[in-house]
């Protein structure tokens, strides 16, 4: 008979840190020497306190376990509660963070390690939360629940790598350390000017500091009223947090010129071109958002030697009037007549017809946002114009050619562009993955349970990318 597997029930926190890569590059003997402080002085004291045990260490992370589950959290919010303060005085670029994860599950105990599912989905876990955060599972959370005083917002079942079963995950709110946010801001990003082929002046902006990444336009966008907006500004800081995020508003929009000769989609890849050549970048990954998912499409076909991965979210190869339905097109050209006689309006009920179709599932106050957002980023005019670029489109042809690594997402029940539509896309797309999200909002929310699966997403894909 073979040796007995020894099994236990444990608490189980992983934690890795943010950007270890990228801070070793940034500042190797800096990062080095905080972290071996950080861990002499704060991490390994508080666990010990908390009667846990390293199991294992990585250059950027660990892996602890607790008897008790009220340990466990009491553990990690002191950690990083304390991380907070500890690095405040470090510029953002250079700061630490961690993720942590916990889980209480079933573990298979191998001389000093541990294995099983309760180690699996902790490390899971880890990858959702947000940096200086905590994501715990639902069995965590109801066994702390009228224990400790602190607060969760509920992110729903989540789907998470290599778990069959969908995972109900908590998200440890702290209230108190806002200091990332801050720092990832509009006041942050610097604001330039570049002017395309045609004589067009296009605003473009970069925040962040560390790799590239280049987010392409889409209906609509405003250089800085987007930081002020609960539609985007979540996306902005995420995406901000690990790299130097470059976008731009495109031409007849934002901070760009309105009075242009040419809307067209060919000019609207050309803007990308140019923003790219201002900011100088050689090689870099490209984000592509709703209509953004077809200008950077033919931006990757164009130009594959400087995309070096191409994300798509929410979007479509062809427009509505492209598609074959004839209930479509008559769809479209409604929403043409409707855009040209109502959108300057101070009554938002026309632009309302938009919001509740790209953000059925918005609060109330993310509605109002979207509907202002619409009347001051262009003129009516010009939304016309845009519109009727969006809906002609059509770059299917090209997607045979994509020749760099490809994510696709898209929600199952977008009102905007059909779930089918990004389904196609992926699948004419060599070698793409395709995640579906649960949901109905075109423009994904902070407050939707497929946040965190985007944003995992997206991290461990762009993150293919970084050295080792």
């Amino acid at each position: 008979m073979g040796e007995k597997v020894e099994r236990r029930l444990a608490a189980v926190m992983s934690a890795d840190m943010v950007a270890f890569s990228r801070l070793m590059e940034f500042d190797e003997e800096s990062t080095i020497a905080r972290q071996k402080a950080h861990r002499a002085e704060l991490i390994d004291p508080t666990i010990e306190l908390n009667h846990g045990r390293i199991v294992k260490t990585t250059g950027d992370g660990m892996l602890v376990d607790f008897e008790s589950v009220v340990d466990a959290v009491n553990c990690a919010v002191e950690i990083q509660s304390a991380m907070a303060v500890r690095e405040s005085a470090t510029p953002d670029a250079a700061r630490i963070r961690y993720r942590i994860g916990i889980n209480l599950g079933d573990i298979i105990n191998d001389g000093d390690d541990i294995f099983g599912d309760g180690v699996n989905i902790a490390a899971r876990l880890e990858t959702l939360a947000q940096p200086g955060g905590i994501c715990i599972s639902d069995v965590v959370y109801q066994s702390i629940e009228g224990k400790l005083d602190l607060a969760f917002d509920d992110l729903g079942a989540q789907s998470v790598k290599n778990i069959a079963r969908p995972v109900h995950v908590w998200q440890w709110r702290n209230a108190d350390d806002q200091s990332h946010d801050l720092a990832t801001s509009g006041a942050n990003q610097d604001i330039r000017f570049c002017m395309a082929p045609d004589g067009v002046q296009i605003a473009y902006a970069t925040v962040g500091t560390g790799p590239p990444l280049v987010k392409a336009p889409n209906w609509m966008n405003h250089l800085e009223y987007d930081w002020q907006s609960p539609i985007w500004r979540h996306l902005l800081q995420e995406l901000a947090r690990e790299h130097m995020l470059i976008r731009f508003d495109q031409r007849g929009n934002g901070l760009s010129d309105w009075d242009v000769d040419e809307i067209s989609f060919d000019s609207f890849v050309r803007d990308l071109e140019t923003v790219v050549d201002a900011a100088g970048l050689e090689r870099f990954p490209l984000l592509g958002i709703s209509q953004g998912c077809a200008i950077s499409v033919a931006y990757a076909v164009r130009h594959p030697e400087r995309v070096s991965r191409l994300v798509l979210y929410g979007g479509y190869a062809r427009g509505s009037r492209k598609r074959g339905s004839q209930v479509e097109i008559e769809q479209a050209d409604a929403m043409l007549t409707l855009i040209r006689h109502g959108w300057g309006r101070d009554n938002p009920a026309f632009r309302q017809m938009f919001t509740s179709a790209f953000v059925p599932e918005a609060t109330p106050q993310q509605m109002d946002w979207f509907n202002e957002l619409q009347r001051i980023s262009t003129s009516p005019e010009n939304a016309v114009r845009n519109r009727k670029t969006n809906i002609d489109v059509d770059v299917e042809g090209l997607l045979g050619s994509i020749a760099v690594p490809t994510l696709v997402l898209h929600c199952r029940d977008d009102g905007v562009a059909p779930f089918k539509e990004g389904r196609r896309m992926a699948a004419m797309i060599p070698e793409a993955r395709f995640v579906p999200l649960e949901g109905r909002n075109h423009l994904i929310l902070d407050n939707e349970p497929a946040w965190p699966r985007f944003l995992q997403e997206v991290r461990e894909f762009l993150g293919e990318d970084a050295p080792a």
